[in-house]
């Protein structure tokens, strides 16, 4: 498989992350973009990437670019995910896809009119222990899943200026950490019937800590927890009427997990290990649906990421949590 060129859209932490990862897979790189030409030239001397762009639009028309992976903060997802899209380039857009669902119909529609890929960087889905755990549930070694639990808590900050607490950058929990959990649910157990959540709020209204409950329209039910307050384990449980999965923390990055029969026998420890963060295997399933002449992927449609959009609207909706628009 040939590499396709990437495109770096913005340079903050999340792009240092993905571009060391693609750098240590081997991938090709060829621009960076940034709003400050100064920021773009110091990435691009750090990761040896040849062209830096003083602006977005810049980065987007540049030639040499095929796909663009977009490192804004998700309240800027749709516009840079647009603005490459126009320009005929393909997307990978960090996680969560947009602020709601409507931003995320928006880029779903956009891309099929063009005819390019447009795929969610939820990384985790991609991840070799990810891989294994969807093999064994296939195969039925717990039986029929019908409980699933996953938390994604971290003390971040209680300071209201930061991006985290800021509502007009799309803050809060839910949608920067909470996503980990609930699309992992989805990933088990399908598209819920019913959600119940309940949060604490900041002063600035963005939401700190956050309890969802979802019963999936499989029957399985789904406690989910997350916090940019306090630390937690940051690990996550599949039980079926056979047996569980234990995925040790952090569930969603590269880790290990146990599978127990009924009895608490143990029948499997899943390990491995990988170079870099483990971002790279979203990239690399990117690349193989452009060669494959696709513009969607069967581990996370774009519609099931418009639909955890959905799911996550319908969570804020019932926390109160709204985010200002102009």
């Amino acid at each position: 498989m040939t590499s396709l060129r990437w495109g770096i859209l913005a340079t903050g932490g999340i792009a240092h992350a993905f571009t060391s990862d693609l750098k240590t897979a081997g991938r090709t790189v060829t621009a960076v973009g940034s709003r400050r030409l100064d920021s773009a030239q110091a990435f691009a001397e750090q990761y040896g990437i040849p062209h830096a762009h003083g602006s977005y639009e810049d980065l987007v028309a540049d030639p040499e670019v095929d796909i663009v992976y977009i490192a804004t903060p998700h309240s800027h997802h749709l516009a840079g995910a647009a603005l490459a899209l126009e320009h005929g380039k393909h997307v990978l857009i960090e996680k969560p896809l947009t602020l709601d669902a409507d931003q995320a119909v928006a880029i779903r529609d956009l891309a099929a009119d063009h005819g390019l890929l447009a795929m969610e960087a939820m990384w985790t889905r991609y991840l070799p222990h990810m891989v294994r755990l969807r093999e064994i549930l296939a195969d039925g070694v717990i039986g029929e899943v019908r409980l699933v639990s996953a938390d994604h808590t971290q003390n971040i900050t209680d300071d209201p200026s930061h991006r985290l607490n800021d509502l007009a950058l799309g803050g809060g929990a839910l949608l920067d950490l909470g996503i980990y959990p609930v699309s992992f649910a989805w990933d088990v157990l399908g598209a819920p019937a019913e959600i119940r959540a309940t949060a604490q709020l900041a002063s600035t209204g963005a939401d700190t800590d956050v309890a969802i409950a979802m019963v999936h329209a499989n029957g399985g039910v789904s406690s989910l927890l997350t916090s940019s307050r306090a630390a937690g384990a940051n690990a996550a449980q599949v039980v079926g009427t056979k047996g569980r999965i234990e995925i040790d923390g952090v569930f969603y990055a590269p880790t290990t997990f146990r599978v127990f029969g009924a009895d608490g026998t143990l029948v499997e420890e899943f390990r491995t290990e990988i170079d870099g963060r483990g971002m790279q295997f979203q990239a690399l399933h990117a690349e193989q649906l452009v060669a494959q002449g696709r513009t969607d992927g069967d581990i996370l449609p774009i519609d099931e990421s418009v639909a955890i959009m959905g799911t996550l609207d319908e969570i804020r909706r019932q926390i109160g949590v709204v985010y200002p628009r102009g």
